[in-house]
């Protein structure tokens, strides 16, 4: 039923609590339902564009991540698409969280890491994990009994 998306499991002490009623223990397994998304990056003569900028970072301020509900989450966001961009065509969305690049794991970076993960010259594809309210909200919801049954 939710082909393109998938469980996973991140092992960070930094991670707040993804979906409501779950419970966060530092240093335990937080279960997320991921999306995976492809971005071809656009080629501009020696550069290449992704389309989208990202927040957050181990090193920043989580108080000043407009995406953090109790503003201690020290993730990786997406804080502006770029209208048309590959970003926006892959289906990336603003406030995804961003779990995964190309296989590394992106929940326990700093701003920089995750920035040069990103923007590797030698990589024209990212494939990202990327979480969202709304993809919880849907697996929570498809998950429900329904009632008189």
């Amino acid at each position: 039923m939710f082909g393109e998306y998938l469980l996973y499991q991140v092992y960070s002490f930094f991670l707040a609590k993804i979906m409501s009623n779950s419970t966060f223990i530092p240093g335990q397994p937080v279960t997320a339902v991921v999306q995976r998304i492809e971005i071809c990056k656009l080629r501009h003569g020696d550069n290449l564009i992704l389309g989208f900028s990202i927040g957050g970072g181990i090193d920043q301020d989580p108080g000043q991540n407009p995406f953090s509900k109790d503003k201690t989450d020290k993730g990786i966001y997406v804080t502006r698409i770029t209208p048309g961009g590959p970003a926006e065509v892959a289906g990336l969305m603003m406030g995804d969280k961003i779990m995964q690049v190309n296989g590394w794991d992106m929940t326990v970076v700093t701003h920089d890491k995750a920035r040069k993960r990103l923007t590797k010259k030698n990589e024209d594809v990212v494939r990202l994990l990327v979480t969202r309210k709304s993809l919880e909200e849907a697996v929570k919801h498809s998950m429900r009994a329904p009632n008189n049954q």
